[in-house]
Parts: C-alpha cells; structure tokens; sequence
C-alpha cells in the first residue's frame, strides 16, 4: 500500500518553488546563457535545457581538477539521484545506484546502464563495470535518469555515458603523477594531437595500492587509443580500443558491526582458523580476483542531408579468477562450485540506426529507427578453494560449462517540435536470451535456457514557458531481467535459478528547468516508480549470492541540482535528492513498507569554489552527507548510520612557452569521521558492512608540453 500524501507533501514544496520561479517566464527580453549540449536520451546532439529529461553534465574540469581520476565516484557524486559508493574494494567495482536501481548489487553495476563513446559497458544481461571507464581521457559524463532511461532497454534504471575527448590541434605529451595515503600511486602519460585530418588519443596509466582496509591491496594497468578522421565531407569514422589488467587484486569483504566498530580497517577473523593469532576471512582463503579486458569498437556516421546513418560495432574478451571465501573448512558438495570462478568470455554487438528530420504539422520531426544486439559467451569452470589443508589455492574441478547471453533489440524514438512544445516518444523490445550448456555431468545437468523480453514505451512533454523557464512531464516502462551472475545460484547453492522472473516499472517524472539571471541553473524533479517482481537478494555468503523475486516496490522522490557563479571568482553547486524506497507489499519476513536496502532516504552534494581571474590558482570546499541505510530487506540489522563528510582541494597552472604545468593537493574527511562507506546487501553472515577512510590526502603534478 502507498501513502500518496507524502508524495504531495513533495509536490507542493515543489509547486511552491515553481511558482516562485513564475517570475522567469516573463523575462523573455533576456536571452538565455548558452546550454549545455547532450546526447544521451535522444541519441542526437541536444540543448539539455529543452530535454523533457533529468539529465546532467560532469565537464572535464569536475572530472579531472583535483583528483586521482582512478573511480567514477568522485565526480559522480555531484549528480542528484545517484549514489556512487568507493567500496574500498577494487575487487568489487564501485557500487552505483540511480533512484535506487543497482544499489543492491553484489559487485560490479547492474540496474544502471554504462556506456563509453557509444560503446556498451554494460554486456548484454544488464551487468557493468566501471572499472573500464577511462577518466584520464574524459571530456563529459552525461548522466540520465528517470524515465527517458527506458529508451536504452534492460537494466536502465538510469545511464551513465562517459564521452572522450578528440585528438585535435598540435601534438601535446603530457604526463601525470599522483600518490596519496595508504601508500596509493597513480601515473599517467598521454598523447593527442591531429594530423592530415586525423585526430588520435593516446594513453596509459598504472595505479597501485595498499589499499584502505586489511586485504585490499590493488594494482590496475589502464590503456586506451582513439582514432578520428572524416573519410568524405559528410562522413565520420571513430576507432577506439581499450585495454583493462588488475592481477590478484585483494578482496577484503565485508566485516560484522562489532568488527566495524573495533577497528574500521580490520577485516573479519576466522573462528575456525587454528593459528595463533587467528587470521582474516580474507588472508585464510586468500580472497582475491584477477581481471583482463579488452575491446575495440568503430562508429560510423553518414549524412545525407538533414538525416543521418549511424553504425556502431565492438567486440572485446573478459578473464576472470576469483577466489571466494567459505566459513568453515569442508568439502564442498558436488552442487556447488567450489569457491573459485574461472571463466574466458568473449563479446561484441553492433547498434545501427536512422535519423530521419521532416517538417510535420507545422513542425519539425526528428524519428529515429535502430536495431541494438549483443552477445557474449563465457568458457566458465569452478574449482575448489584449496589443495589438502591449503586454501587460496585452485583445487579440483567442480564446475564446467558454457553460458551464452544475448539481446536483440530493436527501436524507435521520435521528437516533434513546434514553437514552445517539445513533445517525445518512443519504444524498445528488448529481448534476452540465456543459455547454459553443462559438461560438469558427475553432479547431474544443470543446464538449461530462459527467455525474457519486454516492450519499453516512452513519452515526454516539455513546454517552454519562457527561454529561461521549461516544464516537463514524462512517463515509461521499465524492464530489469535477471543477470547471468543472479542466475548462478538458487538459495541452496545448487544449479541455475531459472524460475527468477524479470522485474518491470513504471516511471512517473515531472520537472522545472530554469535560469536565474546569467549565472544560475536549476533543475528540479519528482518522480515515481512502481515494480513488480523486484530482485532481492535471497542468501549471499563469501562472496556467493542468489537471488529470488519478491513483491512491489514503490520508489517516491525529488530532485534539486543548482549551478552558479558569482563575482570574484566563486561559484556553488548542490545537489540534493530525497527518495522515499519502500516495499508497497509484504513477503517472508519483510513487512509492508520496510525500506528498499543500500538506498539512503536523502543525500546531499554541496560545493564552493573559487578561482583567480586568470584560472592559474584556485580552491574548494566540499560536502557530501547520506542518511542511514539498511543492509537487509526486513529493516532489523543495524543500518549503516548517517553521515557528513568535508573534503578540501586546491590547484594551481603555470604557463611557460609551450610548457602547461598543473599542482593539486587534496585532503578528504577533514573531520576524520567514522563512517560506513558502503554495504554488502543480505550477506547471511552479517559482515554486511565496508568502512569508508578517516581523513586522508592526495597530491598530483603534472606536465603537458605542446609541439
């Protein structure tokens, strides 16, 4: 059951704000400062003023200026609606959630879809990572949610589109060094440049730790190259191929509240170790994963006339090691696979579509037409965790099989536009298909296919009711299949789960966008979700989870983001969000109207900074802060506590002839708090929760030279 006047306890806050921004709607005799242009959401170039949309922009200056630029999390958390938790695990990934879909991934991102250059980093079955962003090249992320998300398909609760910069210009070296505390590294060298026409980028960057928390040591080898050219006046070619290594990155999974609370940086104890002292979960079983990804992809862009051909193809390979850990030392039954997953996957798919622009009405019709496919195929085995007495070690077989997803999806979007109205709609029908083809035969077959497809519906009005003030309303379906990795497990351990359902929603958005004077944007949202047959986590132990269908979810909440500047050098940026993430109905244990977990119900990101008038000097202070959140579906774990955070930065730049210098020192948690950073969601065990650091510092320099 829903309690709708919450929702319009919101809404009439949010019509009060509206109405003072009323105003605006008469100061038509101003023009408007220039708008950010995207394409996420339409998949053509577009004012993010005029998109009837929740959408915004990370520039290269967030993404790059103070910061080691090694996780998504650090500029992503200026984006209302999005929570992108560091785990202090770089086994793991970061943890992302948009309006609350992903936050109860086990690893890596799902419910969010990931996307670079146009290139999927989300494989066919909605699972993510992150890690294969390279933020050293980051020019913008473009970060959609709500609605207008349903357009990119499966586990697009919200998209995150990162965009790198075009080789152009003079040639230019540049290399970059950063170290930190907990003796953390990062070095960089890049080059760009254009010649005869093309644009090439070029880089490769290496980052070590020890990590914050015990066992969580890491090392990741970065690359990436990018090539564009124009093979004809009306023709663009993009070629790009990335490069991904992490070699025996440890894991040092979650810890209980008792553990937390004696030492954030410890890792949990093993009662059934029989040295003196006891060692960790993660140093007995030596819990760690080994990662190396590559791909490669090609855009092409033809146009003719107004309309335009765009074909997008990749392809690339996975391998993966992980070592898992298990509690107690015994043979593991010949259902399960042992502790450690090895598997080979090799993935690629093609996105081809058509713009067509017409005159309609008195009016101008944008329609774009395309087909989206992919697949990947895993060579998965599993072995035991251990040889004799020994763990951490890859022991006998005890899973061997061969899992194939893939996902035809064919499209259409289409915008007309007349005067103040901007009217959007579109549809997609996604279908996934899963396959498991077993040759372990000595525990019985266990595999199997299923089949999950869904059509995806969308609409959005914008109405400008001045060029300073838009409002906007939007509604879709939403679709969220199960993962391969939900899919692994039943709740005992054994076999596939091909009984788990896919989730559906329905998205509700409304929103203002609006100018204040020259100098200051807002944009405002509420929202709604409802779905059925959420995934919920069913038991997750030592670093194995399954999954189960529950029942309704209701998701109500506001948006606010705020960008301004001011004389003398300062400007501001909040972003706040309030989300109310509830079960609407029962089941198990878990009562009506107990809180979804890994959501937080309100949190914040608030910044001032300055700059000199040249831009060679500048500084920054920083907040973030998050309300508790739960761990568990019934609510009666100790939740993660709230919390609120002050960071610091300054820079500097220096120019000498053909020479760019730049200086940055960063100090995080200035206040040293203790807090839980990030959660591990229905862990059976109740090492559920991931410590963030107390206060701690990063320096970086760097030099760029321009021939």
């Amino acid at each position: 059951m829903s309690h709708p006047f919450r929702l319009n306890a919101i809404a009439s806050l949010f019509a009060a704000g509206s109405a003072a921004l009323a105003p605006l709607a008469f100061a038509a005799d101003a023009p408007p400062p220039a708008d950010i242009v995207v394409v996420t959401g339409s998949r053509m170039a577009h004012s993010s003023f005029d998109l009837p949309a929740a959408i915004d922009v990370l520039d290269a200056a967030r993404i790059h200026d103070g910061q080691m630029r090694v996780n998504a999390s650090e500029s992503l958390a200026a984006v209302p609606g999005l929570v992108a938790q560091n785990r202090q695990n770089y086994a793991q990934d970061l943890q992302i959630s948009s309006r609350g879909f992903g936050a109860r991934s086990a690893f890596g991102v799902r419910g969010v879809r990931l996307v670079a250059d146009g290139i999927p980093a989300t494989m066919p079955d909605g699972q993510g990572q992150a890690a294969t962003f390279n933020l050293d090249m980051a020019e913008r992320i473009e970060v959609l949610r709500g609605p207008f998300s349903a357009i990119y398909g499966n586990h697009s609760g919200g998209t995150v589109a990162l965009f790198t910069r075009d080789g152009k210009g003079r040639p230019s070296i540049e290399a970059n060094f950063a170290a930190g505390s907990y003796n953390t590294r990062k070095a960089d060298l890049n080059a760009q440049g254009e010649s005869d026409g093309i644009g090439y980028v070029l880089d490769a960057s290496r980052f070590d730790t020890n990590g914050y928390r015990s066992h969580s040591a890491a090392t990741r080898d970065q690359g990436f190259a990018k090539l564009t050219l124009a093979p004809t006046a009306t023709s663009r070619l993009t070629l790009s191929a990335s490069a991904l290594r992490q070699s025996d990155t440890q894991d040092p999974l979650g810890v209980s509240w008792a553990t937390y609370l004696r030492d954030p940086r410890a890792g949990e104890t093993d009662a059934t170790d029989t040295q003196t002292p006891k060692r960790t979960l993660a140093e007995r079983y030596d819990t760690r994963k080994s990662i190396d990804h590559q791909q490669a992809g090609l855009a092409f862009e033809q146009r003719l006339g107004d309309d335009r051909v765009r074909v997008m193809a990749y392809g690339g390979q996975r391998q993966v090691i992980q070592y898992q850990a298990f509690s107690k030392f015994v043979q593991a039954p010949a259902t399960q696979s042992g502790g450690v997953v090895d598997f080979d996957r090799a993935f690629h798919g093609i996105d081809i579509n058509w713009l067509h622009v017409a005159s309609v009405a008195g009016g101008k019709l944008n329609t774009t037409i395309g087909i989206d496919y992919g697949h990947s195929t895993d060579d998965r085995k599993g072995f035991e965790n251990f040889i004799g007495t020994q763990f951490g070690l890859k022991g006998n077989l005890r899973r061997d099989e061969s899992d194939t997803v893939s996902n035809f999806d064919p499209y259409a979007q289409a915008e007309w536009q007349r005067g103040a109205w901007v009217v959007t709609g579109g549809a997609r029908h996604s279908r996934v298909s899963v396959r498991v083809d077993d040759h372990f035969a000595s525990n019985g077959n266990d595999g199997g296919s299923v089949d999950y497809s869904h059509t995806t519906p969308l609409l959005g009005v914008l109405y400008k009711l001045s060029p300073v003030l838009n409002v906007y309303a939007s509604a879709a379906r939403g679709f969220e299949a199960p993962t391969l990795n939900e899919l692994f497990y039943s709740g005992t351990g054994a076999g596939f789960n091909f009984k788990l359902a896919a989730a559906t929603s329905t998205h509700l958005e409304t929103g203002v966008k609006a100018y204040l004077g020259s100098s200051t944007r807002i944009n405002a949202a509420l929202f709604q979700v409802k779905t059925r047959d959420e995934l919920v986590v069913d038991v997750a132990s030592g670093g194995r989870t399954s999954y189960r269908n529950a029942s309704k979810t209701l998701r109500q909440g506001a948006e606010l983001s705020l960008d301004s500047s001011f004389s003398d050098g300062f400007s501001a940026r909040m972003a706040v969000t309030v989300l109310r993430a509830i079960y609407d109905q029962g089941f198990a244990n878990v009562l009506e109207g107990s809180r979804l977990p890994g959501v937080p119900k309100a949190n914040l990101f608030g910044e001032l900074a300055w700059k000199n008038s040249s831009d060679t000097f500048g500084a920054a202070i920083e907040t973030v802060a998050s309300s508790k959140v739960y761990a568990e579906d019934a609510n009666l774990e100790i939740p993660a506590p709230g919390y609120a955070v002050l960071n610091a930065r300054v820079q500097a730049r220096q120019d000498l002839g053909g020479w760019r210098l730049k200086e940055f020192v960063r100090l995080n948690n200035l206040a040293d708090r203790k807090y839980v950073g990030s959660l591990i969601i229905g862990d059976a065990n109740k090492r559920f929760y991931e410590a963030a650091p107390g206060r701690n510092w990063m320096m970086g320099v760097s030099a760029q030279y321009t021939f």
